[in-house]
């Protein structure tokens, strides 16, 4: 919108849409998170497939955590509600098959994780493949327009200090007037400036109007640049969506192994919180409230304002009001810690996973030595003060110069309790202190 030039006139604060430079990245971090939530599928199902052994009581449990689990975490919409049918389930079922256990793991299980593997192709640097694709065909596609932004921002500058400057002479020369002691010569000069300055008002406000007029000539093709590469984001998630409904519903055939009315009455209702998956919903909402579907308040010519001490730019503004949130966006890809996997049912930074499951849980790269799976590795470390002895139950390997290194079985010293990132600090035996998964730990009885 136009503003008017007026002493009233505020600071705009810039918008959260898609359209603003460099708010596609929640669109890439998807992709990301569409790793994890594979790597996640898979722990929930390796951990019922444990509970599977030990029937009603521990079934009662996995439900009450991974309910938890998939409620905090990033999977959204239909999917996200057919996955939650089965804690639904599980709070129902009073025994299970062992049989089951079997189909969970090598059926389920490694479908997953083979799919996870051809979808995501992980770099020598670094990241995934796909990752970068999507980072660099939205950077492309915003250069041009975030460059006569630039030029924008520029020239409003520009033409807000001659205006303050204008009405700065325009006041020297009113007061000196007054002032007797001036000779002509001298108001002459101050005259002079004043023509001066309107002239520097005029033609800064040409450049001003000019470059948001090429700025507003080249959004139509920024939005269908950037449009059609978040088109592609969605396709290859929709993919994904597609291919965990096609997952979850081969569990629950796999679950569904009585021909007892009651379980047949509790898989029938499971089925059809499945089938409600809709993926195409799901990419409609996350468009709505993530994508293009978003308001923008494109940028409009403003008037200088005398009020104002200084001009901030669009960056400066973003800072200001959201600098928490693009503190933790780092275009190069050197994350601190800040970018540190934040929660706690996504621990697979370095972790592998097995070929083969059995009986024996010393193998289970997510298991407890707890029989009743208190020892949940996706469980917070309910460990309090500082100075506590811990037992690594993984084998970690540090990424960053400030991270320990471990191996299963480990004992070390937790100095502070896990931050709400889920990272603790602790010291190892031969003196080095660093941070650490606060899940891959226990703390010794």
């Amino acid at each position: 919108m136009s503003v008017t030039y007026d002493d009233s006139v505020g600071v705009e604060v810039s918008s959260d849409s898609f359209w603003e430079v460099g708010n596609y990245k929640r669109t890439v971090k998807r992709i990301d998170d569409g790793h994890r939530l594979c790597s996640d599928l898979m722990n929930c199902l390796h951990e019922r497939a444990r509970i599977e052994k030990a029937y009603a009581q521990q079934l009662t449990e996995w439900a009450r955590r991974w309910r938890q689990l998939v409620e905090k975490g990033p999977q959204y919409g239909t999917v996200e509600k057919a996955w939650m049918a089965f804690m639904s389930e599980a709070e129902r079922v009073s025994e299970l098959h062992l049989e089951v256990k079997a189909s969970l793991m090598n059926d389920d299980f490694e479908k997953i994780k083979n799919w996870q593997k051809e979808a995501f192709h992980k770099q020598m640097m670094g990241g995934f493949k796909e990752t970068k694709e999507a980072e660099d065909g939205f950077r492309k596609a915003q250069k041009p327009w975030a460059k006569k932004l630039k030029e924008v921002e520029a020239a409003k500058k520009a033409h807000h200090a001659a205006c303050k400057e204008e009405k700065l002479a325009i006041s020297r020369e009113a007061n000196s007037k007054a002032d007797p002691s001036l000779n002509p010569e001298q108001l002459k000069k101050l005259q002079d400036k004043i023509e001066k300055c309107k002239q520097d008002v005029l033609k800064t406000k040409e450049k001003y109007e000019k470059s948001l007029k090429e700025l507003d000539q080249g959004t139509p093709q920024y939005m269908e640049n950037m449009e059609q590469v978040f088109e592609q984001c969605q396709q290859f998630e929709e993919k994904r969506l597609r291919f965990l409904r096609e997952v979850l519903l081969e569990v629950q055939k796999h679950l569904d192994l009585s021909n007892v009315a009651g379980y047949k009455a509790i898989y029938h209702d499971l089925e059809q919180s499945i089938r409600a998956a809709d993926a195409v919903e799901d990419l409609r909402w996350f468009r709505a409230n993530h994508g293009p579907g978003m308001a923008m308040n494109w940028p409009q010519f403003e008037e200088w304002s005398a009020d104002l001490n200084r001009t901030l730019s669009r960056r400066e503004k973003k800072k200001a009001t959201d600098g928490v949130t693009l503190t933790g966006i780092n275009q190069t890809g050197d994350q601190s810690l800040p970018s540190k996997p934040s929660s706690v049912s996504s621990y697979e930074k370095t972790q592998s996973y097995p070929t083969d499951w059995s009986d024996d849980e010393s193998n289970n790269p997510f298991s407890s030595t707890d029989a009743n799976g208190d020892s949940n590795p996706f469980d917070d470390d309910a460990t309090s003060g500082t100075e506590v002895r811990v037992r690594a139950l993984y084998d970690y390997e540090g990424q960053e110069h400030d991270e320990l290194s471990f191996k299963a079985g480990d004992e070390l010293t937790k100095m502070e309790d896990e931050d709400e990132q889920g990272w603790c600090k602790g010291r190892l035996d031969n003196g080095q202190v660093g941070l650490y998964p606060a899940n891959y730990v226990e703390a010794i009885q």
